[in-house]
């Protein structure tokens, strides 16, 4: 299957199940294709045939991006490093999710989340350390006869029921069969991974446009968090305490040609984001129904109201 048409049936998979799909990223390359919502599921979403040609800086372009909304990176693909991509299993590329389209039809539709994750030398599971801990104990074993009865490691079945190791599919079988109770935790690919900080490639983007440069600028100056975008249609994406207003923001030069498509795909993402569009030009004619700023008009705001005020 190619890219276009796996991109397509992933596009009808989600707004079959009820997610709002934004306009596909074209305008310019960009780290992720469309971003989709569904109530508290919010996705930046990249297909690929095979997601083995992601880029680092692209990789950590979307997670920075997706960690800035509390939202899930996620690859829909069918090869990894040329090897097909098994359904029913999760996958990770640079630690963002990949699942083939099969596997996302059974989440999104029919509520079937996978429980098993492809790993270096196998497959594995993550068990639920509560549950093998309460049983256990139900059942009057120590962790020395458990780990006896299993053939492991107390050390191994310790982290088992801390949480801090994965079982492979065998051993939970296992234990799940010994212990007479379900253990293996479903994965849920929209999950939010907070371990990326909103500024963490912030000083790895570096962007020749004194343009893009002094509108960052002027964001720091009136305690805005700001990072910009290289691989996106809009040029940064602003914060105002913790969320109270996420702004996606593209700078508009008067060279620039494809404007029009190119803020129809900001407003696009950012209605689905829940993020207030906003373009900044250097006096270049913009459409009145799109939110815009001339740069000599925003160099002048002193307080984050005063930007505000202009929604």
């Amino acid at each position: 299957m190619k890219r276009a048409e796996m991109l397509d049936a992933t596009e009808s998979i989600l707004e079959k199940a009820g997610f709002q799909v934004s306009k596909r990223c074209v305008s310019r390359p960009s780290c992720f294709d469309v971003t989709v919502r569904k109530g508290e599921q919010l996705a930046f979403l990249k297909a690929f045939t095979n997601v083995g040609n992601i880029t680092t800086k692209d990789a950590l372009e979307l997670k920075t991006i997706s960690n800035s909304f509390s939202a899930a990176p996620l690859f829909i693909s069918s090869k990894m490093r040329g090897k097909p991509i098994e359904d029913d299993t999760v996958y990770e590329r640079y630690d963002i999710y990949t699942v083939t389209l099969k596997t996302l039809e059974d989440i999104v539709l029919h509520s079937m989340l996978p429980l098993v994750e492809a790993g270096p030398g196998g497959y594995y599971v993550s068990l639920d350390g509560d549950a093998i801990r309460e049983t256990r104990q139900k059942l009057g074993l120590s962790i020395g006869k458990l780990a006896e009865m299993m053939g492991i490691s107390r050390r191994t079945l310790y982290g088992y029921e801390k949480g801090m190791t994965k079982a492979s599919v065998s051993v939970a079988y296992n234990l799940e069969w010994v212990l007479g109770t379900p253990l293996v935790k479903p994965i849920n690919i929209f999950k939010r991974d907070l371990s990326i900080g909103f500024l963490a490639v912030a000083k790895r983007i570096v962007t020749k446009s004194r343009f893009l440069q002094a509108v960052l600028k002027k964001f720091a100056q009136i305690n805005f968090k700001v990072t910009p975008t290289i691989k996106a249609p809009f040029d940064f994406v602003a914060q105002f305490s913790e969320g109270q207003l996420m702004v996606l923001g593209g700078v508009i030069s008067r060279k620039e040609r494809n404007v029009e498509q190119r803020t129809e795909e900001i407003v696009s993402v950012s209605k689905v984001a829940n993020a207030q569009p906003v373009l900044i030009t250097d006096g270049k004619q913009i459409s009145e129904k799109v939110p815009h700023i001339r740069l000599e008009d925003f160099v002048k705001i002193k307080h984050p109201w005063e930007f505000m005020e202009q929604f």
